[in-house]
Parts: structure tokens; C-alpha cells; sequence
């Protein structure tokens, strides 16, 4: 960690600021008429999202730091917890499951995700993009419904349900971006 002047201040730098951790999203320089310059930098809370808007002189020095990035492997569910084991030194670590949110339906018996660490405490978690799962209930389809691109509404094996071309039927597995929540392709 590293101590920078305000005026250095960038998007994307995660910087230590009054007692809590911030990414800095947008900078404006700004060189008025009468006084010093300064930076305008808005802020998002890495902990609880709020966001802040301050400026920053070339004279303050704030503590630029780094996140580190873990992979760790899902174990298994534990009531509203979830247990990951770190893949290098095998510790375990619990999150609840408001800490994934809703994209935790998508965790997998084994599956790697890579969970962002600042001074050994977790900050936040990156599933993988995409994910294969089992179509178990699929619309049918109507034949002649397809003037436009049509879509049909299916059912995922963990429950999610998600718009599916109409080729698709019940049994099959496809591909799903963890992101949007949305069908990529069918599985191989």
C-alpha cells in the first residue's frame, strides 16, 4: 500500500478513506480561477455500496490499496450460509448468501469462484460467466409462432426460469450467463 497524492487519483483506484474502502469512479480535474486546483472524485463504498462525492487536493494523501484475489471452491450449503474452501491452503471460509445475492442460485457442488479479499476479509465474490444446467420443465411449442424471434419460458434445475429458444425441450442442458441470467447456447 502506497500513499498518493489526491490529485493522482484515478478510476478504478481502491483507495482507503475515512476509515473504510473505495473505488474512485469517475475523476474530474478542475483548475479554477481563484485558488487551488483540485480533483472531484466520486466514490463507491466497496463494503456498503454508498456512493460519495469529495475533492481531493494535490497537498492530501490518501492510502492506495490493493484487493486480493482468492480462489475458492464451493463446498456445500449450510442453512443461509455458504461454505467455500480456499484451493491453496484449504481453509474454510462461511458467507451468507445475501453476500453472492441472488446470483448464489447458480452455485455448483465443486465449482471455482474467485472471491476478492482486502486484509484477509472478503469484499466480493465473481462466479464463473457461464454455467451449464438441466431444462426440466419447457413450454411446448406452438408450431407457426415464429413471425418473430420467439422465445418460450423454461424452467433450470435450481429453479431459475429464463426465456429458451422453442428447439429446446425438457432434459436437455444448456449454457447460461451467470451475469444476465439469460440462455447462451445448448450444452455440448
Amino acid at each position: 500500500m502506497a500513499k498518493i497524492s489526491g490529485n493522482e487519483i484515478r478510476p478504478g483506484m481502491l483507495i482507503e478513506f475515512e476509515g473504510s474502502l473505495w473505488t474512485a469512479v469517475k475523476t474530474n480535474a478542475v483548475k479554477p480561477g481563484k485558488g487551488p486546483a483540485y480533483n472531484q472524485v466520486e466514490l463507491k463504498n466497496l463494503i456498503d455500496g454508498r456512493k460519495l462525492n469529495s475533492r481531493f487536493g494535490s497537498d492530501q494523501r490518501v492510502e492506495e490499496t490493493e484487493l486480493e484475489r482468492r480462489a475458492f471452491q464451493f463446498l456445500y450449503r449450510q442453512g443461509e450460509q455458504l461454505v467455500f474452501m480456499d484451493t491453496e491452503n484449504y481453509d474454510q471460509i462461511e458467507l451468507h448468501e445475501d453476500f453472492v445475492g441472488e446470483r448464489a442460485a447458480f452455485l455448483q457442488d465443486g465449482m471455482t469462484v474467485n472471491v476478492q479479499m482486502h486484509q484477509d476479509r472478503p469484499i466480493g465474490i465473481k462466479l464463473p460467466e457461464h454455467v451449464v444446467l438441466e431444462v426440466v420443465e419447457a413450454d411446448a411449442t406452438i408450431k407457426g409462432q415464429t413471425a418473430a424471434s420467439s422465445y418460450k419460458p423454461a424452467k433450470l434445475e435450481n429453479g431459475l426460469r429464463l426465456m429458451v429458444p422453442p428447439f429446446v425441450s425438457a432434459g436437455e442442458k444448456v449454457v447460461v450467463d451467470t451475469n444476465e441470467v439469460t440462455y447462451v447456447r445448448r450444452a455440448e
